[in-house]
């Protein structure tokens, strides 16, 4: 039996680390992508995971699947395809130490997994079927999303959602919109954060989390606030959790992590979601936040995923 599997994508995360004398960023290759993050932490903390995306047959891809192998994630269902490359992510900052995306990906392995391609036997093993919009930007991946998450709901799996926007691969804001509020109505357990709030609604967290609640049909909505925490809502508690004062060198990937550390934790308490109280959504949050803001002071995804006892000593 499967804990989770995720669909989606798995790239390279190329990072500014300073710049030349010409004033070109200096670039450290690490291992990203939303979904393989997000089971990663998962993994970490003692739970069977298994992914379904498509890299290229190239030196990125091999290196992308040994880290999944290596970090104890199912990779069977991982398609290597030598038509395409595997999708690079460029992440340079500000003087503020705010993020922009650069994208290599037109198209990346990531876009061209078709429905034929996926291992359906993960999704009927797993208890949940996790998915991210990024492979909502285009086809065949956005119709193999929709295929999968209808088939993950016939089998009767709890199905979670994280929006992970990023406006550079889409081609106008309206689409974005239109995908992510798609995905929304099919997912029992939000994970979203307080700038995807903002761009969908105009809204304030506690707003927006009301709105998955209500108008969407999500059982458990989860609104990060960067450094602030997190806000966890059901119909029948809500719980809101800081998180500890770090000094991050790197934020790519804490979202992701988050998600997965709150799913963990998640599947812990084994109680169905309407019968979560306000405890156990604190017993949720607090130790997907600290998690999260721990990873932000080492580089990457995967590699930043801190151990379970130093979140606990952290908490």
């Amino acid at each position: 039996m499967i804990d989770v599997a995720a669909l989606g994508e798995v790239l390279i995360d190329f990072a500014s680390r300073g710049t030349d004398a010409g004033g070109y960023p200096l670039m450290q290759a690490l291992p990203g992508g939303a979904p393989a993050n997000f089971l990663g932490a998962l993994t970490k903390y003692g739970k069977s995971t298994a992914f379904l995306g498509k890299v290229g047959d190239d030196a990125f891809g091999h290196l992308l699947l040994g880290t999944m192998k290596d970090a104890g994630i199912e990779t069977r269902g991982v398609v290597i395809d030598p038509r395409v490359f595997t999708t690079l992510a460029f992440v340079t900052f500000d003087a503020s130490g705010d993020r922009s995306f650069s994208f290599a990906r037109k198209p990346g392995a990531d876009t061209c997994l078709t429905w034929e391609e996926v291992d359906k036997s993960l999704i009927e093993e797993a208890k949940v079927f996790h998915f991210g919009t990024l492979s909502l930007t285009g086809e065949p991946v956005r119709t193999t999303t929709q295929k999968c998450v209808a088939y993950a709901k016939q089998q009767g799996k709890l199905i979670t959602c994280d929006p992970n926007l990023r406006k550079p691969l889409w081609r106008s804001e309206e689409e974005a919109k239109a995908q992510i509020l798609w995905s929304l109505n099919q997912a029992d357990v939000v994970k979203i954060s307080d700038d995807e709030v903002d761009f969908l609604w105009n809204c304030t967290p506690e707003e927006g989390a009301d709105k998955l609640l209500a108008e969407f049909g999500v059982s458990l909505a989860m609104v990060t606030l960067g450094p602030k925490g997190c806000l966890l809502k059901t119909k029948n508690a809500v719980c809101q959790v800081s998180s500890p004062k770090v000094t991050p060198v790197d934020t790519t990937g804490a979202g992701d992590i988050f998600g997965g550390s709150a799913v963990y934790r998640l599947l812990e308490l084994n109680k169905p979601i309407a019968d979560l109280t306000a405890e156990d959504l604190r017993y949720i949050g607090a130790y997907a936040s600290t998690a999260a803001s721990l990873s932000t002071e080492k580089s990457g995804g995967i590699p930043s995923i801190p151990e379970k006892k130093t979140v606990l000593a952290a908490i």
